[in-house]
């Protein structure tokens, strides 16, 4: 039998950072990540947008994010100083919602909430955006919320990256999965793999992301978290566009940022993305390239008309990690103890990932967490206490 000090099972993003922030503050731990395919062909994190906002309209979630920007403005020299590649690349670009009419309550509200807690966002009137995105029809349009501090990274390099860093500081990759969790009374033990092996300790963290709540039911926890489809696309634009978007989110939920060429004589692209609310759960990884001429493509030319001659290149499908509430269930199960999850991350985990990181190791080490995410606790619901946060897209 394996022995570890903590073991992370699900080793994308948010257990990878985990496991470093775990190492980053005892050195000595020993720190098992086990993953199930290590080509994360599936993984949420790899399959992402790659998106990083502090536009939020709860506390705790642009509490989060401002710490991740701050971690994400450094992270590629940071995994460099550990004798790692890194080419996450976050493109601080901005963040710009586009306010329609109907939106104005909500998203003023919003901005007093963000500007309180001093996240970087700044009102833009019609004419202000008109400037900054001269080719959009601005009709209907009441003004703009921009946070300058925001951008993008490319998904798959912070995965890539994140693990080399978690790695490098000494956490165990194990390739395998995980059967059973393994309990004496109220408190874990370890856990069992799918091909006989064990491995014992005192910490256990669930952070499987999208089959979270598999694993929760192997150590008798119920957690409502649920797979469900998001569909992107990657489109060549028309000719190379004399400026570079930031992630531009339209009222209609339909979103887009560039996608930078790696060559000169490479296309110019964006890449889209638009939540369907209505998108059954269950995991489904085909991509409906209907729904880009259908939902995609018609309120993208109302907004831009030069979009009209986009090439669509290709489209691809993850799976979000849905609650109830849409915000993720984070810290200690009540109940079993040494038992931790952080998951359920609705879309947003790759941009928390720096955050929670940090408040999970803390609470593993029994230290105070340096953010309060207590309306994340796991038993929320069972409390009654669901946490709202509009700023969902």
């Amino acid at each position: 039998m394996q022995t570890a000090d903590v073991i992370v099972i699900g080793g994308g993003v948010m257990g990878s950072s985990i496991a470093l922030h775990l190492l980053d503050a005892e050195p000595r731990l020993r720190v098992a990540v086990i993953e199930r395919d290590p080509s994360y062909a599936r993984a949420s994190s790899a399959l992402a947008m790659g998106g990083i906002r502090q536009q939020f309209s709860s506390s705790v979630s642009i509490a989060l994010v401002q710490h991740s920007v701050r971690f994400w403005s450094g992270f590629d020299d940071s995994i460099r100083a550990r004798g790692q590649e890194s080419r996450a690349n976050f493109r601080q670009r901005g963040y710009l919602f586009i306010v329609g009419h109907d939106q104005i309550a909500a998203f003023e509200q919003r901005f007093k909430l963000q500007s309180s807690l001093g996240a970087r966002v700044e009102r833009l009137e019609v004419g202000e955006i008109a400037r900054r995105l001269p080719d959009a029809n601005l009709d209907g349009i009441a003004f703009g919320v921009f946070g300058a501090a925001d951008g993008y990274a490319s998904p798959r390099e912070v995965l890539k990256s994140m693990r080399a860093g978690a790695a490098s500081a000494g956490a165990e990759y194990i390739t395998a999965e995980v059967s059973a969790i393994d309990r004496t009374d109220d408190r874990v033990t370890g856990v069992a793999l799918a091909d006989g092996r064990r491995i014992s300790g005192a910490s256990v963290v669930n952070a499987a992301g999208p089959w979270a709540a598999r694993i929760g039911a192997m150590a008798g926890v119920d957690l409502p978290i649920a797979p469900q489809r998001q569909q992107l696309f990657r489109c060549a634009l028309p000719e190379r566009w004399p400026y570079r978007f930031p992630m531009v989110v339209d009222p209609t939920g339909v979103h887009w940022r560039h996608d930078d060429p790696d060559h000169v004589s490479d296309l110019d692209r964006i890449v889209v993305a638009r939540t369907r609310a209505d998108e059954p759960t269950g995991e489904n990884f085909d991509c409906d390239l209907a729904r880009w001429r259908d939902d995609f493509l018609p309120p993208l030319v109302h907004r831009m008309p030069r979009f009209r001659d986009l090439k669509l290149i290709e489209g691809w499908a993850g799976l979000y990690e849905m609650t109830p509430d849409h915000n993720p269930l984070l810290g200690r199960c009540s109940g079993i103890e040494g038992f931790f999850v952080a998951a359920g991350f609705s879309g947003h985990g790759l941009m928390m990932s720096p955050a929670i990181g940090q408040v999970l190791a803390e609470m593993i080490l029994g230290r105070a967490p340096s953010i309060d995410v207590t309306p994340l606790a796991v038993d929320r619901f069972a409390r009654g206490a669901p946490l709202h946060d509009g700023a969902m897209i």
